[in-house]
């Protein structure tokens, strides 16, 4: 048992710190690996943004009557804005094969116009298409940024916990038994990562870079930090119960007693 659990923190720690550092010393990694999730978050971004658009109207009788115009002709407007969302698409290959160029400039420019909330100010719908461009070119940029935040925040949080289970086991070898609670709860959470991230990657990233889901996750590494904390400094008690507990449960009459 203390050599499994030692082989699983360690398997562990290796996994997601080589994931880790691969996204730090490989520039293009995490766009490599998310460039389908990325490309679909563009073009979420994008169509959200030709929805919205609408004519600037200053607060005369003039602009009120175009208002009122406008209103008039919605059905030609989402005629526009859907031949609008046709022709991005179209460049949103280029666009994107651009910005994975990490010798252009272009990155530099977009990344910072990121701070400025790059916004479309338009006087005509028909003028946002070139404008369109741009704003592609900053969400791309700002998904990556993201993305590289949120995976590194992942990887590194499941590599620190690894690490403090591999730890403990050598800090308290009389509590391998109690170490199994967390080591069985992290295996099973790195085998569904694992297999999402194999077979069903854009998934894995959706809920790494949805901020409900990655709260959920860091609440889920909390709990395991608990664990361990309650078997180094409070003698496993509250795992002792919980573990005996499931046992009673599944009619199953061993006792483990606090380390």
């Amino acid at each position: 048992m203390k050599i499994t659990l030692r082989i699983i923190g360690l398997i562990g720690t290796i996994l997601f710190s080589t994931f880790l550092y691969f996204t730090f010393s490989v520039p293009s990694y995490v766009e490599e690996v998310g460039k389908d999730f990325i490309k679909q978050q563009v073009k979420k971004k994008t169509n959200e943004k030709i929805d919205s658009l609408t004519i600037n109207k200053k607060d005369n009788a003039l602009s009120k009557l175009a208002g009122k115009l406008l209103e008039k002709n919605k059905v030609k407007i989402d005629s526009v804005k859907q031949n609008l969302k046709n022709k991005t698409h179209e460049k949103l290959a280029d666009i994107i094969a651009e910005m994975r160029n990490l010798d252009c400039e272009c990155r530099n420019k977009h990344a910072a116009l990121i701070k400025k909330q790059y916004q479309l100010n338009l006087t005509s719908l028909q003028a946002v298409n070139d404008k369109l461009k741009d704003f592609m070119r900053t969400r791309y940029m700002e998904v990556v940024t993201e993305l590289k935040r949120d995976v590194r925040i992942f990887t590194g949080s499941n590599t620190l916990i690894f690490l403090l289970l591999l730890i403990v086991s050598f800090l308290k070898p009389k509590a391998i038994t109690h170490l199994f609670l967390p080591g069985i709860l992290l295996v099973t959470s790195t085998v569904l990562c694992s297999y999402f991230y194999v077979f069903e990657q854009n998934w894995i990233l959706t809920i790494i870079h949805n901020d409900y889901l990655g709260y959920g996750h860091l609440v889920y590494i909390g709990v395991l930090f608990a664990f361990l904390c309650d078997i180094v400094f409070n003698k496993a008690r509250v795992t002792t119960e919980i573990i005996n507990g499931t046992l009673s449960a599944i009619g199953n009459a061993t006792v483990v007693v606090p380390c």
